[in-house]
């Protein structure tokens, strides 16, 4: 017994009804979305999308960084991407709290002095969804002819509020 036996298990489960055998991985929908790591988002439901239709990129706050321009250059070159949201979302602990705040939250549950990482909390979310689209928008390697919104997504409704 493992501490992932309830994990796999499920895997075997969903193994059994897999249906992306032999898929080449592009994105079927031609949908990318860079959105914040929060279990309470579910991105491809929140859309209408199924697993192929989209390249989901997550990280703490859904900011679009170095690592997200990347992936969306590759995806809109390689993996027929055409649309890219920007999704922050209500209740985000990135957007309600300071650096120093959060900082000392995990040095309180690790015993250990956090501020050396940098966390980049979110002061305003319609400011910082504003830039990051701007982010995609002006990058050279990003195609003009890929459209680019930026939402705030309601975790308490399953809405999707476009800011820009």
């Amino acid at each position: 017994m493992t501490d992932f036996d309830d994990l796999l298990a499920a895997n075997r489960t969903f193994a059994d009804s897999f249906s992306l055998t032999g898929f080449d991985g592009i994105a079927r929908a031609g949908v990318a979305m860079v959105t914040c790591m929060d279990s309470r988002i579910d991105p491809l439901g929140m859309i209408g999308l199924q697993p192929g239709d989209a390249k989901i990129l997550r990280n703490p706050g859904g900011r679009v960084n170095d690592q997200e321009l990347v992936a969306l250059v590759l995806g809109s070159h390689l993996l027929q991407v055409k649309r890219v949201l920007v999704v922050e979302h209500t209740r985000c602990a990135m957007a309600s709290s300071t650096e120093e705040q959060i900082h000392q939250r995990v040095s309180d549950s690790t015993g250990t002095d956090a501020t050396w990482m940098s966390i980049g909390p979110i002061s305003d979310q319609q400011r910082q969804i504003r830039a990051d689209v701007h982010r995609v928008t002006s990058h050279p390697l990003i195609p003009e002819s890929v459209e680019v919104g930026g939402f705030i997504y309601d975790v308490d409704t399953g809405l999707l509020e476009q800011v820009v």
